[in-house]
């Protein structure tokens, strides 16, 4: 294949709002077009760029729902109204996915420029809501293929019985995968609090030197993981600083060619990263609560891999990492699938990650890939690997970028499958599990004043020939009960299940 049909990231852009009147925020339109126009201005062109521009993709944000977003903001920036203009799914991989998309339609001759955008303004709208603010965002667009997606979400986040027992939210589900991850690693609870610790101070130091991080505020370890009114723990063991930060107002956006479209507009080499391999997957065990193993992240290693081998280069060969990292259990899985000390010198964020430069709903990857592309052209021999993660660790996208060419072409590879080796089919939870069990995984949740109040239990049911049925159960609300849980290894506690004839759900009852 031609070196002209080379994926090339040529123009980026970020953007942080911190406005406390909600009224002088942007509306979304204005806030997208705008760091639309900074990439496009980035790559050297300007706003002509946009008359080129044939594919344009839009995250769509949370609590704005006009009749076709993603076409008022082409509308506004000029973007040829021949182009391929669509909203994506939801999910924190969306960015890379997208990237990963965009490059194979340019390789394969049938895109030559695209702009994808995305990010949030939810500190705005939730500031307008408390004040009782009405906020006049457009709300019209070109209704023409509004309902046509990019990626459309293909099944729900939450299964039947994860809304009975009510683990729906993050804040209650990677908690389940820390604790199961802990105890595979063999640490103790103090332990484990501490490389907690370690590893994200690191991340709040890039936050800190991070000027559109939300929080760039460096914290040491122990502030991280040492609970205080202002840290309240939330979902055991994460304190609220280890939880990623949603509510806020950013955006990004990123300009991708072919290499023959860069030059045709006189776009520097200089602003040229390309593009040199992706590869995206999900959990057969697509539930977090089916999952055949809580320590193992399969579709996470085979996206990973999968970019690696496209690359063609191994992951000694990374120089920097931005793993996504709505939850420490993100990072440290990332490390565990692709056998990284968790304390390797390489960083693992180039933004500060989630929870200190912020997590803008599906659009966190929109302020990573811009920020990993700004570095690759500082230091232009390095490799850079970008990754995303939809819902509950069940989507995943990885890239690897450069800005040196790659050696060896662009041709897609074929290799091995490699989570052969892990379980992957779902271990379904049984609607009405009864008996003897013992804890795969769990965690403690805490109300607004920090203290505990209900546990989350995923386990195994024993005996009778039941060849260890999985079962889902919430605990009894029992102050000293979930006060054990918290002070001693939960993982492996044996208990009896019972059912609950009047809710549905099932109640685990450790010995």
């Amino acid at each position: 294949m031609s070196s002209d049909r080379a994926p090339v990231l040529v123009g980026v852009a970020q953007y942080v709002g911190r406005e406390i009147d909600p009224t002088a925020a942007p509306d979304p339109v204005t806030m997208l077009a705008d760091v639309a126009t900074r990439a496009a201005y980035d790559s050297g062109v300007g706003q002509t760029l946009f008359a080129h521009v044939d594919t344009y993709l839009q995250i769509p944000l949370a609590y704005w729902t006009p009749v076709n977003g993603a076409a008022l903001v082409a509308e506004r920036v000029g973007i040829n109204g021949r182009a391929r203009v669509q909203h994506t799914g939801g999910g924190g991989e969306m960015g890379v996915l997208a990237a990963n998309h965009l490059a194979d339609e340019i390789l394969a001759g049938r895109t030559e420029a695209a702009l994808m955008t995305g990010g949030q303004i939810w500190k705005t709208y939730e500031r307008a809501k408390a004040a009782g603010v009405e906020l006049d965002w457009p709300s019209g667009g070109d209704p023409t293929g509004a309902d046509e997606r990019f990626a459309p979400i293909a099944k729900p986040m939450v299964s039947e019985i994860e809304e009975r027992h009510q683990l729906t939210r993050p804040i209650q589900a990677y908690p389940l995968f820390e604790n199961a991850l802990r105890t595979a690693q063999g640490m103790t609870l103090a332990e484990h609090a501490q490389r907690l610790g370690e590893m994200m101070t690191e991340f709040t130091a890039v936050a800190a030197a991070n000027p559109y991080a939300w929080f760039p505020t460096e914290r040491s370890a122990e502030e991280l993981i040492t609970p205080t009114p202002q840290n309240r723990m939330i979902g055991f063991p994460y304190t609220k600083y280890l939880n990623a930060v949603l509510n806020t107002d950013q955006a990004g956006a990123y300009v991708m060619t072919s290499v023959a479209k860069a030059q045709e507009l006189g776009i520097p080499e200089d602003r040229w990263v390309y593009w040199w391999g992706g590869h995206n997957a999900a959990e057969e065990a697509w539930f977090a609560s089916t999952r055949p193993n809580f320590a193992e992240c399969p579709s996470m290693k085979d996206s990973s891999i999968g970019a690696l081998d496209q690359a063609g280069v191994g992951v000694d060969d990374i120089a920097l990492f931005d793993f996504y990292s709505c939850f420490p259990i993100a990072v440290r899985m990332a490390c565990t699938m692709l056998s990284i000390d968790e304390l390797d010198p390489r960083p693992f964020t180039v933004t500060g990650g989630l929870p200190y430069a912020g997590g803008p709903g599906s659009a966190y990857n929109m302020n990573s890939i811009p920020a990993m592309v700004e570095q690759l052209r500082e230091d232009d021999r390095s490799i850079g690997m970008v990754t995303g993660n939809g819902f509950f660790m069940t989507k995943h996208a990885a890239a690897v970028l450069s800005a040196r060419p790659k050696e060896g072409g662009w041709e897609r590879t074929d290799g091995p499958p490699p989570s052969a080796s892990m379980e992957t089919a779902p271990a379904n939870p049984d609607d009405s599990a009864s008996g003897p069990g013992r804890i795969e995984a769990y965690t403690v949740m805490h109300d607004r004043d920090g203290q505990p109040s209900l546990g989350y239990v995923c386990g195994r049911l024993d005996g009778n020939g039941s060849e260890s049925r999985r079962f889902l159960a919430n605990t009894p609300e029992d102050p000293d009960l979930l006060h054990d849980l918290l002070a001693s290894e939960g993982v492996g506690r044996t208990g009896h299940v019972r059912n609950d004839n009047d809710t549905g759900c099932c109640i685990f009852t450790p010995a």
